[in-house]
């Protein structure tokens, strides 16, 4: 072997060193990339059988639907951790049970196939969009993945490729490809990708309508080349190739001020009077037009008609108000009061909460309009001064958080200063 820098070659294929994409050193030896590939190949075969008759590799990787699992069962799951939103969480579970038993079905004759269904969520933040994506992939024991769409650009620019959508999917599986192609993205903040006017750009839109576009055959289904490590700070990595036939994505946004879009089109009387059924109506359903919305108001905001084409569920989420905010604090498997009940008896104190307190918490949630998240800001804002304190009391057993001491804990604290904002 030549011992100049120039001539290393594989030891075992004999591919020179320019022409490997990497070449690993032994004592006395060099092994390429692809050869490494076949030895691993080799190792499946002989240890864990991983090859059928014939020569074609089985499928290592597979999810099936727990048996006894209907659209129902799912949505009783959700049920246990998302507080309202029985529409969607009805939306949510179709999708996911029709997504997955297609997936099991054997290859037919028929000339019939099944496609999928991608799903968009239309809501305000807080709503539980997210926790409802991330409760069912955790329910049925799927690789999944939350993604930000404010970070992608069109390609050329500064920012990141949509197909790094699939490289956090690749992280979370281990670069499990066969797990990834079956796996869940939840794709959040869609609306900020929306182009900055319902008329087409005659300039570049590089974080609108561009990776609109770059995003129309991920969500159909094709081969799409992923950077492993994802993001273009390692250009000399080797792509590798992911099918999105069966990757599930659920979208979700805020999209603010489609509000108003919505009332537009749905207000079509122009002259004339109103019955007085017709006017209490509008009068109720105006905190809650979202509930109207369609995939037109969707094109009047700001995505293109084939990346609307590719979303084809489309459900809202409702407002919280304050009885759900109530409920949200206490019936929850993770609820707020039980995680802070679990920290406290951790240190030895019971912690209990008036109703009068819990009424406040809520009522200050839905002044602040912040929704589920702001829970949690105003419960730390109440409990921060007890959790620095008590711990250091030894002989306290038990605290009770009462309206006066949850009114005054808050009036101390900054989040006070967003009823003036």
């Amino acid at each position: 072997m030549r011992k100049n820098k120039q001539g290393y070659r594989c030891s075992f294929c004999g591919r020179d060193k320019s022409e490997a994409l990497l070449l690993i050193a032994g004592i006395d030896g060099h092994i390429c990339e692809v050869c490494v590939e076949q030895a691993q190949e080799i190792l499946e075969e002989e240890l864990y059988g991983s090859k059928q008759e014939g020569g074609k590799k089985k499928k290592k990787t597979e999810f099936k639907l727990k048996k006894g699992t209907t659209p129902a069962s799912l949505k009783a799951h959700l049920d246990e951790y998302v507080i309202g939103q029985d529409e969607a969480k009805k939306y949510l579970s179709v999708a996911v049970y029709n997504h997955y038993k297609r997936l099991a079905q054997p290859p037919s004759d028929d000339g019939v196939e099944i496609e999928k269904s991608n799903i968009l969520f239309v809501g305000s933040t807080g709503t539980g969009k997210t926790l409802m994506a991330r409760t069912i992939a955790r329910h049925l024991n799927v690789p999944f993945s939350i993604v930000d769409a404010t970070v992608f650009t069109e390609a050329g620019y500064v920012g990141e490729d949509v197909e790094s959508i699939l490289s956090r999917l690749l992280q979370v599986c281990d670069y499990n490809i066969e797990a990834a192609e079956m796996g869940i993205v939840y794709i959040d903040e869609i609306d900020k990708i929306a182009r900055k006017s319902d008329n087409p750009s005659i300039t570049r839109d590089v974080s609108g309508e561009g990776v609109q576009q770059g995003m129309l055959k991920m969500l159909e289904g094709t081969e799409v080349s992923v950077p492993p490590q994802g993001g273009r700070k390692h250009p000399e990595q080797k792509l590798v190739k992911v099918n999105t036939q069966n990757i599930l994505f659920i979208c979700g946004g805020a999209f603010d001020g489609i509000e108003k879009l919505i009332a537009r089109r749905v207000n079509t009387q122009v002259i004339g009077f109103q019955g007085n059924d017709d006017l209490q109506l509008r009068l109720t359903d105006k905190e809650n037009l979202i509930r109207y919305i369609t995939h037109k108001d969707l094109k009047a905001f700001g995505l293109i008609p084939e990346l609307i084409g590719r979303l084809p569920v489309l459900t809202h989420l409702e407002p919280l108000d304050k009885e759900t905010l109530r409920l949200i604090l206490t019936q929850p498997k993770n609820a707020l009061v039980k995680q802070y009940k679990k920290l406290f008896a951790l240190e030895g104190i019971e912690l209990n909460f008036t109703e009068d307190a819990l009424d406040l918490i809520a009522d200050k949630a839905l002044e602040y309009k912040i929704g589920a998240r702001g829970l949690r800001s105003i419960c730390e804002a109440v409990m921060t001064d007890a959790m620095f304190e008590l711990p250091s009391q030894k002989n306290t057993k038990s605290f009770t958080v009462t309206k006066e001491y949850a009114l005054e804990k808050m009036d101390k604290s900054l989040i006070s200063r967003l009823k003036a904002a």
